[in-house]
């Protein structure tokens, strides 16, 4: 049932402190209540004893659509899903135990790349904790690690303030998933409700937004007296909506630039000045601009091993390093910079734009030309290239590569797996805009794909949503097509099958002299079939020549799910290539280089 903006405002309304009079409501309303006070539409779970209470006060509302997936982990990750492409919370329900083992996964997934979202789950009663009672476990101690807070709300009254703590920590800030934890009994006891909190202070908490000003002029200098500058950016960009502020001052200065693979789309990948993505499996423009500019601009990036690769290596070269983040603890971890500038990313990007516009200094345009120069030798090298004149076998790059063809105009999300099918997603997939890239990156999780897309789908129903995924990813959540049919989000799904998991085999041929130690898949379902089965559309393509034709049938078929089971080169390697421990300019550039 698809619910109106004007349906959610009245329910808020109708939650708010604004509310006439006092009420006595049990645990489980007022639950329902803090999530139409926060704009909640869509909820993901699946019920169990423990959280019975709240899945009636769903059942007696209408402002709120409850998604029943298939598996908890699939819950946590269609939440997630949702989150990453509307920049809003997203919200998922599991029972105690299992439930919550089950969504651990999504959970910690979520954290790596510091998603807004607040998993309620429940819990045995509270008279029952530490009894090892029926389908108990230490939620808050199994979920600290790998949560930005958590909650066991062991009062009723606490309820309210508690659901209004999480949804601010989860989304300010450095933005992160919360957990709440639900006693049964807290579920179904009554309380005085005179509406919902309209604000909310922490004394521990108050994240700053605002860069120091003497910082970003020092910044400002350094960018105007660069040589050889060069702007790396990461998810930060995304998650502070800072896209267009990035653009702008890219622009201005015309420095290259280039994005991680949490960052891609946050500049257009069709732009000149965009080098591609760095790192592992970064361009040898991208990564040899960072190993040699003189001033390096990170924002809202980490500098983790995938993208810098050997600390050391790195740091042979001199360059002075501004960062800007709004997590202080991520500036100076693995790399010292010189200029720290803690804040809000769009927030400090906004006020460094100031600046430069006021700015009678300009760049150095023979500098910068002959640097152009530099990157555009590099750039020569044509590192993605790969043989697409073959007409014997389906080479990956190239369902990829004809997708976006296809739909480069259009108003399209890609979701990914994780392994090879992922990174050459992220290198022949030229995202243009935000949020359109939706994939695991920090903890890299298999069996994402069709969880994220069915969130999407759910959140822009008008646009198209494409997994790329692998046989061996796809394998992990594959029930929730199950989902995607009860609920009619209708997603594409295109399997590259080379009949290995492919990234695992592609390491066991370089660093382990050709022992495919089980990695080779040789017991796989027919998916056409499979899909069928499901409900939805099976194709089989094994030829070159069939690729597009077969996409564009997928097309056609708007309101289907399809998934389209792709017959790809079991042989392909993911290339370029830093192996483990090397610097980012030590690449395998392709199977020569083996």
């Amino acid at each position: 049932m698809e619910i109106t903006k004007a349906e959610i405002a009245s329910a808020a309304a109708a939650s708010s402190g604004m509310a006439n009079q006092s009420q006595e409501l049990m645990g489980a309303e007022v639950l329902i209540k803090a999530l139409q006070a926060e704009g909640v539409e869509y909820l993901w779970g699946y019920p169990g004893g423990a959280v019975l209470y709240i899945y009636d006060a769903l059942y007696k509302q209408e402002t709120i659509q409850h998604v029943l997936v298939r598996h908890e982990q699939a819950a946590v990750h269609a939440a997630d899903g949702f989150a990453r492409a509307t920049g809003e919370v997203g919200v998922a329900l599991v029972t105690s135990g299992p439930g919550l083992t089950n969504a651990v996964t999504g959970i910690a997934t979520a954290y790596m790349d510091s998603i807004p979202m607040v998993i309620i789950s429940g819990q045995t009663s509270t008279a029952q904790i530490g009894t090892d009672a029926f389908q108990e476990c230490d939620t808050v101690g199994i979920t600290r690690p790998i949560v930005k807070h958590n909650f066991l709300v062991k009062d009723v009254r606490d309820m309210a303030m508690t659901m209004k703590k999480a949804f601010h920590i989860a989304r300010t800030g450095r933005p992160g998933p919360v957990v709440v934890d639900i006693p049964k009994d807290v579920s179904f006891k009554k309380v005085t409700y005179a509406g919902y909190p309209d604000k909310v202070e922490m004394r521990s908490y108050n994240p700053v937004r605002k860069g120091h000003g003497g910082q970003i002029r020092k910044a400002l200098q350094l960018l105007l007296n660069a040589k050889r500058p060069y702007i790396y950016t990461g998810g930060g960009v995304l998650l502070s909506n800072a896209s267009q502020e990035l653009r702008t001052l890219v622009d201005m200065l015309g420095y290259p630039v280039t994005n991680t693979l949490m960052g891609l789309g946050a500049y257009p990948a069709s732009d000149r000045k965009f080098l591609g993505m760095l790192g592992m499996h970064g361009t040898i423009e991208a990564n040899s601009a960072m190993q040699n500019c003189d001033v390096l601009l990170a924002v809202g990036a980490r500098f983790d091993d995938r993208v810098i690769g050997n600390v050391k290596h790195f740091a042979q070269n001199e360059r002075k390093i501004i960062h800007i983040d709004i997590d202080p603890s991520s500036i100076s971890k693995r790399v010292k910079v010189d200029i720290p500038i803690v804040g809000d990313v769009k927030e400090v990007l906004t006020e460094l734009i100031s600046m430069v516009r006021e700015a009678t200094q300009r760049p150095d345009a023979g500098a910068l030309a002959d640097w152009w120069k530099t990157i555009e030798a590099w750039r020569s090298k044509d590192c993605l290239k790969y043989d697409r004149g073959n007409t014997d076998v389906i080479k990956p790059q190239y369902v990829v590569e004809t997708l976006w063809n296809m739909t480069k105009d259009d108003d399209v999300y890609i979701t990914s797996d994780v392994g090879q099918h992922q990174m050459w997603a992220a290198q022949y997939y030229r995202f243009d805009e935000p949020r359109r890239w939706i994939n695991s990156g920090g903890l890299g999780t298999m069996g994402v794909g069709i969880p994220y897309a069915m969130g999407i789908k759910m959140a822009k129903p008008q646009s198209e949503v494409f997994a790329i995924t692998g046989e061996g990813s796809v394998q992990m959540c594959i029930q929730e097509l199950s989902t995607c049919l009860q609920y009619n989000t209708p997603i594409k799904i295109c399997s590259l099958n080379n009949r290995y998991l492919g990234m695992v085999r592609q390491w066991q041929e370089i660093e382990y002299s050709g022992r495919y130690s089980h990695s080779y898949m040789d017991a796989l379902p027919n998916f056409v079939k499979l899909a069928e089965a499901y409900g939805h559309v099976g194709m089989l393509i094994e030829r070159p020549q069939d690729v597009e034709p077969a996409l564009r049938e997928a097309r056609k078929l708007k309101d289907r799910t399809v998934f389209m089971d792709f017959r790809t080169d079991p042989t392909e390697n993911v290339f370029p290539m830093v192996k483990a421990g090397m610097g980012i300019t030590e690449m395998l550039l392709g199977s020569e280089d083996l």
